[in-house]
């Protein structure tokens, strides 16, 4: 049977809730961005009392269904100050689903400081104290989390890094990867801060003992899980020893500067002369270099087939860090004009280590650059940044809290943000469709809320000009099909293949059907997806969002971009009328 797990960390109890029929078939980002919106004041302090943090693993999450171990993580973010949701693979929200759990809603704050462990497995939830767990890397704590419990084989472990503890906006939520890492994370929106802030240091999921999910028809599941698997084994991006398998999404890096849309030294350029130093092939051919072997990427979760997670080597060849995604190649790489490997894995590790978004850490030492706090190429001084926000020094305190407090602290008008979070690494002056996203979005600068780069850059479902603006239509119609994928559970990464291969896109829908004993079709998949975002938002709204808050810097609109030297030029009219209807 479903259930609704409720923690209130006030009177710290964990109590089962039948799932209310009005959320009967909502699972991952469709039902974290529901409770959101019917049980978070729009207008509450984040860290306050009245926020919560929600987990919810997706529809077919659990099943044998291909790349669908994702868990949602959703509340009101103490960066934006709106309506987030985040998710990350892993086999903690795999194990959630099995035990018959739709959701955890974790609610209310202690009466006083300390942090706490949540226990779930087949024969209920509890609490236990966890300050023996605080004030530690998240690599010195998982390894002994993980034996405490019984292993990586019988659990996951999700839990928050200092700068959780510290409730710094830039903090997430980190979850284990298949061998024990503490790297797969809800990394955006400062999520970590708010579970810091009710106290809840980490939930332990057991599932021993847990049945297979239920399905309510076993054949349409069957044939739907065939079929996008089909596709993802066909596809060229997705497919083994494919672009992701070989040289993960930092096979991305050659392609942006390419075209030129990577955006170098804080958003002042599209091309940076050292991207070859730090591109996918580079990873590959170096780890070739120092393990004696081609390595290629392995699953971030249970039943991942594209197997996109690299892992970057030591000079020694012994391990340094995993994963370096093109995001966080990105954001500690031309964002900061470092060019070298090593130092970008060590500031990926630490980032790993005291819990915090990369993207949104990367973004703020760029900025922090600007200010003069540092020099862009200066990877030695960049880690030791990074060491002030995990020793939660001043300075710390004020780098943990994203690009934005860091610009207001040092005079620095150049923070390349839509609704307090910084732009992931795709230059919207270069690339204007997903400029549109980041401007619309309902979670500030995100890719992930509506990813055009795949027809804009890679030519999926079709290649467009990046440079067109005419994108109100792509990015709205890419958002309704996100927040779908977001709810099955499916890695975003299957839209690749889904938008190639039409039987693909179908074996999704008829997977969820198989599930849920729905009748959808793909003409659901919009009407999902705009109600998902209507809720989202309605939420902000509410939080006393408007139209003005829709809007990419200033600096962007006059200052032109080498080498295209193109400017944002979408009427705020046209970035309007993408929810207008």
């Amino acid at each position: 049977m479903e259930r609704i797990l409720r923690v209130n960390m006030t009177s710290r109890t964990a109590a089962f809730e039948p799932m209310p029929e009005a959320y009967r078939n909502r699972a991952g980002r469709w039902l974290t961005s529901s409770i959101v919106h019917d049980e978070v004041p729009p207008t509450c302090h984040p860290l306050g009392p009245n926020n919560k943090v929600v987990f919810s693993p997706g529809i077919v999450t659990g099943t044998a269904s291909p790349t669908s171990s994702r868990i949602s993580v959703g509340g009101k973010s103490p960066l934006t100050g709106g309506i987030k949701e985040s998710n990350a693979g892993t086999g903690w929200g795999r194990r959630l689903a099995r035990l018959g759990i739709r959701a955890i809603v974790v609610e209310g704050q202690p009466k006083e400081k300390g942090f706490w462990l949540l226990k779930v497995n087949a024969r209920g939830a509890e609490l236990e104290p966890a300050d023996a767990w605080t004030g530690k890397r998240l690599s010195e704590i998982y390894p002994a989390l993980l034996t405490r419990f019984g292993g990586k084989e019988k659990v996951n472990v999700c839990a928050i890094g200092v700068a959780g503890e510290f409730r710094m906006a830039a903090a997430g939520i980190c979850f284990n990867d298949q061998e024990g890492r503490p790297s797969r994370y809800a990394g955006r929106g400062g999520l970590g801060a708010v579970l810091g802030s009710k106290g809840l240091k980490a939930i332990v999921v057991d599932d021993s003992g847990a049945k297979e999910i239920p399905l309510a028809d076993k054949a349409q599941f069957d044939q739907g899980r065939k079929k996008l698997g089909a596709a993802l084994g066909a596809h060229a991006i997705t497919k083994p020893k494919g672009a992701l398998n070989s040289y993960g999404t930092a096979v991305l890096v050659n392609i942006l500067n390419e075209a030129g849309g990577l955006p170098t030294h804080n958003f002042r350029e599209g091309r940076f002369e050292g991207a070859a130093k730090i591109a996918g092939e580079a990873i590959f051919a170096g780890n070739k270099e120092r393990t004696g072997a081609e390595v290629y990427n392995h699953a971030c979760s249970p039943g991942c087939v594209i197997r996109c997670s690299n892992t970057w080597h030591r000079s020694n060849g012994s391990e340094h860090t995993s994963c370096i995604e093109y995001e966080s190649d990105w954001a500690f790489g031309a964002n900061c004009g470092i060019d070298d490997l090593d130092q970008i894995a060590e500031l990926n590790l630490l980032c790993n280590d005291y819990g915090l978004d990369t993207i949104e850490t990367g973004g703020t030492l760029a900025v922090a650059a600007d200010g003069g706090l540092w020099r862009f190429g200066d990877g030695k001084r960049a880690i030791e940044l990074l060491h002030e926000i995990g020793q939660g020094t001043p300075l710390g305190r004020i780098l943990g809290n994203g690009a934005v407090v860091t610009g207001r602290a040092f005079g620095v008008t150049r923070v390349p943000h839509v609704k307090g979070q910084n732009m992931p690494a795709y230059e919207p002056r270069a690339v204007k469709g997903i400029g549109m996203t980041y401007a619309v979005s309902t979670m500030g600068a995100d890719h992930t809320s509506g990813y055009t780069i795949a027809p804009e850059i890679l030519g999926v479902s079709g290649k467009l000009d990046p440079l067109n603006p005419d994108k109100a239509d792509l990015a709205r119609n890419f958002q309704y099909a996100t927040a779908f994928i977001d709810s099955t559970g499916h890695c975003l990464f299957i839209a690749f293949a889904i938008l190639d291969i039409a039987s693909g896109f179908e074996g999704t829908v008829e997977e969820c059907n198989g599930v849920l004993g729905t009748k959808w079709t793909m003409d659901d998949v919009a009407r999902i997806g705009k109600e998902v975002l209507d809720l989202e938002r309605d939420f902000n709204r509410k939080a006393g969002f408007t139209a003005l808050d829709d809007r990419l810097p200033e600096f962007m609109r006059t200052e032109p971009l080498p080498p295209h030297d193109t400017v944002w030029d979408i009427a705020d009219r046209e970035i309007d009328r993408v929810f207008a209807s």
